[in-house]
């Protein structure tokens, strides 16, 4: 190849409909500044730039219907998988899961602007239950603005981008190369920051079900601190008996004073890796306490068959 330019006018369309599906089926390729190279292609080309938009906006939503209809088969089931093969770390399903209890469906509108959320919206909206129409309408919606966002940055600055594209494309595939190169160097950071999030997981102290066991027996001066997420449309329905719900993004700022200090705190969650859990062990400890985390949390605490206590529709 030796002009990048006459290949992307040539293939435009296709390429930008596969990337964007490829992206929202979950392969780690920033569909963006595709998006951004597209609109610089259409310049002035009202025409072009609306085909951009409805090829991109319907390959976003194919591959969001799918997985619309993955997380309304398998549930929660599905968001572990997703999150322990995403580049994201593994507290993906706490944002998406914090952003549909704050702003409910409209979530889907703006899920595409924020890394990971993008991903997990829509499988998220099936395990919740969301009604086809409107996750259709509000997805839809915010397809079209996010491809919309990307082409109308490319339109605006086109002389500014054609002069860099024909720049590159006199290098042909050393421009390809580079390219590569800089995909890798940001597939290389997203893989060191998850390492980065696991080693802290996995050092934090431990504790197992059986154990737990043994502890409450004791009566010792305990908390269990549920820390999963309670969504309004999507309420908790039990807990580990005893157990005191706490809203994980309030933790820093929440105050525990009614706990003596020797208070030994154990947190459980029902996210991969237990990972919420051991954000919220850390904040936690930096009060003073003594914290642990409940290994596999809530799903082997049930799976071991220990008892739950069934809650109302509000904790």
């Amino acid at each position: 190849m030796h002009n990048i330019g006459l290949f992307f006018s040539q293939y435009s369309l296709i390429a930008i409909f596969l990337i964007v599906l490829l992206e929202q089926a979950g392969l780690p390729i920033p569909a963006l500044p595709f998006l951004i190279l597209a609109g610089a292609a259409s310049g002035n080309d009202a025409l072009l730039a609306i085909q951009f938009l409805l090829l991109a906006t319907v390959a976003a939503t194919i591959s969001d219907v799918i997985w619309y209809f993955v997380g309304r088969r398998y549930g929660r089931r599905v968001l572990s998988l997703l999150c322990r093969i995403s580049l994201s770390p593994d507290t993906c399903v706490r944002k998406s899961e914090n952003s549909f209890n704050r702003w409910g469906v409209a979530t889907l509108v703006i899920a595409k602007f924020i890394p990971g959320l993008s991903m997990m919206a829509p499988p998220l909206a099936g395990a919740l239950s969301m009604r086809l129409q409107n996750f259709l309408i509000f997805n839809i919606a915010g397809s079209f603005l996010w491809v919309g966002t990307g082409l109308i940055g490319g339109m605006l600055f086109h002389k500014e981008f054609k002069a860099l594209i024909e720049s590159f494309g006199g290098y042909g595939e050393l421009a390809l190369m580079i390219i590569a190169g800089l995909l890798i160097v940001y597939i290389a950071w997203r893989l060191w920051r998850r390492r980065q999030v696991m080693q802290m997981v996995m050092e934090f102290p431990r504790v197992n079900v059986d154990e737990l066991t043994q502890m409450l027996e004791c009566r010792s001066q305990l908390v269990i601190v549920d820390v999963r997420v309670n969504l309004p449309d999507h309420p908790l329905e039990s807990h580990i008996p005893g157990a005191v719900h706490i809203d994980f993004a309030s933790l820093g700022s929440e105050s525990l004073d009614h706990w003596p200090m020797d208070t030994q705190i154990i947190t459980y969650c029902d996210c991969p890796n237990d990972v919420s859990a051991a954000k919220a062990a850390y904040l936690i400890g930096k009060k003073g306490y003594q914290t642990r985390v409940l290994t596999g949390g809530m799903n082997q605490w049930i799976s071991s068959g220990y008892a739950i206590e069934n809650l109302d529709d509000s904790i």
